[in-house]
């Protein structure tokens, strides 16, 4: 963005946010010193996995192709379906057959512009990302090897790994990296995003309610202090002390999953025996400090990915609002930026509004592609 543009940003802000000061103490994004909304960029490109057609159009296949997963039936798209957000829609993940996830199955829009991916950032790329999850005992539990095999006996993919990659058979590495390619291209079109179209111009972009969930959001409501940036995210980790789901408490598998999980992430027997708690980022750092931070999460498309947070308790941007406005739940490290912000009915419905208005007007959809090896009938020939 030049010099001229980011100036007239910057003033339209201002003129929204003292237009609005009358409900409440505006704070600007410049004295709080964090970055002020902005629209998107174009996805960061890394130099080893450079964009192509091609590629973009393997990796689709790919994504929607179930042989990359153990049994056959969970290609990435279950849980990451176009018509629910690029999630699954659940509140938990509904995880490998025979067995449940434990956390929210995160939208993969605009995950491109994440430095680290997963609720606890375990990992630092796309590229990193598709194989956790693939492979992971509860979610693809594919096999890298086997998954290969699979690809490698389809000649249609012998093909377009050669025409892509220039390698003689299919790497499974090489799926990854075009599976990560295709997902850099599942982000917001700002041209359908109200907030942006006023961020560049529109005056009528934003409807008055909507301005004044703005001047909230920037000021009494707090949410820029860790929804910043053109991500609406700092990409930190914070604790809010969300409430764990009540199906924790008598759903088997889910049991079953979440002391599993506290195993094989490093917990003593105490702790994965009565796993009161996803302590989240701690199973990375190992920091006591970390205990219960959650990466903050893109506010962008809000309105297509709910349940909301890492364990989708909240099935409503209301429910979210309020969470906050009560100064969040109890927890071990809880964030000090959470505190009880006092707002009323009316302010809440403007500042959801707002959040709305951070959404495209019509979902991201990209259709199914036809898999090598996949019979379509032909379509009935035209009279």
């Amino acid at each position: 963005m030049n010099k001229t543009k980011t100036r007239a940003v910057s003033q339209r802000l201002a003129a929204a946010l003292l237009a609005a000061s009358s409900f409440g103490t505006v704070v600007s994004a410049q004295t709080s010193q964090v970055p002020p909304l902005a629209t998107l960029p174009q996805p960061p490109i890394p130099k080893d996995n450079p964009m192509t057609p091609a590629k973009v159009e393997l990796g689709k296949k790919l994504f929607w192709d179930a042989r990359l997963s153990g049994n056959g039936s969970m290609p990435c798209v279950s849980c990451h379906l176009p018509n629910l957000g690029w999630g699954d829609g659940g509140a938990i993940s509904r995880g490998y057959p025979g067995t449940k996830h434990w956390r929210n199955s995160q939208t993969i829009l605009n995950s491109a512009y994440y430095n680290k991916l997963f609720w606890e950032g375990s990992v630092t790329s796309l590229e990193a990302q598709a194989p956790a999850a693939a492979e992971g005992p509860v979610a693809g539990n594919g096999d890298g090897s086997v998954m290969e095999m699979r690809l490698r006996f389809l000649p249609e993919y012998v093909e377009a790994f050669n025409k892509v990659f220039g390698a003689e058979w299919p790497r499974i590495n090489d799926a990854w990296r075009a599976v990560a390619a295709y997902q850099r291209t599942v982000v917001t079109d700002a041209k359908q995003v109200p907030f942006d179209r006023w961020l560049a111009g529109d005056k009528n972009a934003l409807s008055a309610a909507q301005q004044r969930g703005l001047a909230l959001y920037n000021g009494k409501a707090q949410c820029i202090q860790c929804h910043n940036g053109a991500l609406a995210s700092d990409q930190k980790f914070h604790a809010l002390g969300v409430p764990e789901p009540a199906e924790f408490k008598d759903d088997v598998l889910l049991q079953i999953t979440h002391r599993w999980q506290q195993y094989q992430k490093g917990q003593a027997e105490g702790r994965y025996r009565d796993a009161p708690i996803d302590r989240g980022l701690y199973y990375v750092t190992k920091n006591p400090k970390d205990v219960g931070k959650f990466r903050t999460p893109s506010l962008r498309e809000l309105k297509v990915t709910a349940p909301y947070m890492h364990n989708g308790v909240f099935a409503t941007l209301p429910e979210v609002v309020d969470f906050y406005n009560a100064g969040g739940g109890t927890a071990q490290n809880k964030s000090p930026v959470l505190k009880p912000l006092n707002l009323s009915a009316g302010e809440r419905a403007d500042l959801v509004l707002f959040l709305e208005a951070l959404s495209m007007d019509k979902p991201l959809l990209h259709a199914d592609p036809q898999l090598p090896g996949e019979y379509r009938p032909l379509p009935a020939p035209k009279k």
